[in-house]
């Protein structure tokens, strides 16, 4: 898979199994805080597993202790001093990075091994799937340092997992939510074992690429566009589209003489 040749500084990437890309944030000595850099790399990788036709699935996680802790503050002493078509320029790079990740036709998995906070948060929510250690924390940070909780599409994304009067609390208050919380509310789909979060990942991704590739990304198209639609009938009219097209794939005839065979099918993605 080519997006494997790329040469990254703040991420490690690796086909860990055909298709199942693991990308991991690769600052484990700043808990994996987000630069300008990582922000270009992320729409990079985004870039290059869209371009690669053989991609199924992307996990996501961060390496050592923490998933992200969000911006790094060491590099945060100018931004008061940035005009505001500095900092419009500077947030819609971290914007552009998130919105690559979440629009990748292929499923995300975030494998949240540790903290994440702030923009750390807001790419785990940025994630189709989000599986969580014991040791995961969330919280919206930056209200704690005088900016808004809605950043990088925390707003957004969280009040539709969990609502808008739980969402506007922990923005509001800026308090963490551990990785029990997380899982009661549905912020994450389930809470593994020390060590095991990457695994059931991978685990879980095994699963997905057994199915149709044209199946499985229209279908995160259906789910991410009918966030949108402001009705039942544009959500129906957009499924219809969708799986009149799948019957045009060779993956839909084979799966049904599989159906008949009594045998596993062999999709080809076409």
């Amino acid at each position: 898979m080519k997006t494997l040749d790329e040469r990254f500084e703040t991420l490690r990437t690796e086909e860990v199994r055909p298709g199942i890309v693991v990308a991991t944030l690769n600052r484990p000595d700043r808990y994996n805080a987000m630069t300008n850099t990582m922000f270009v790399e992320l729409e990079r990788l985004a870039w290059g597993l869209e371009t690669e036709e053989s991609a199924r699935v992307l996990v996501l996680t961060g390496a050592g202790r923490a998933f992200c802790s969000g911006y790094d503050l060491a590099d945060a002493d100018d931004l008061p001093g940035l005009g505001a078509l500095g900092m419009l320029d500077q947030q819609e790079r971290a914007a552009r990075a998130l919105t690559a990740i979440r629009s990748l036709r292929v499923p995300v998995i975030a494998a949240v091994n540790g903290p994440a906070a702030g923009g750390g948060l807001a790419l785990a929510l940025a994630a189709d799937i989000r599986l969580a250690s014991p040791a995961a924390k969330f919280n919206a940070a930056f209200v704690r340092i005088g900016l808004s909780a809605g950043d990088l599409g925390t707003s957004w994304l969280l009040t539709r997992l969990i609502g808008p009067a739980k969402t506007s609390e922990i923005c509001f208050t800026g308090r963490v939510v551990d990785a029990t919380e997380a899982a009661e509310l549905g912020i994450v789909n389930s809470v593994r074992a020390d060590g095991e979060v990457v695994a059931a990942a991978i685990a879980l991704a095994e699963r997905i690429v057994t199915n149709s590739p044209g199946g499985v990304q229209l279908s995160k198209r259906a789910l991410q566009a009918n966030l949108e639609v402001g009705s039942y009938a544009a959500a129906l009219e957009l499924e219809n589209r969708g799986q009149a097209l799948l019957t045009r794939s060779p993956d839909m005839a084979e799966a049904l003489s599989a159906f008949k065979e009594k045998r596993a099918p062999h999709f080809q993605g076409t």
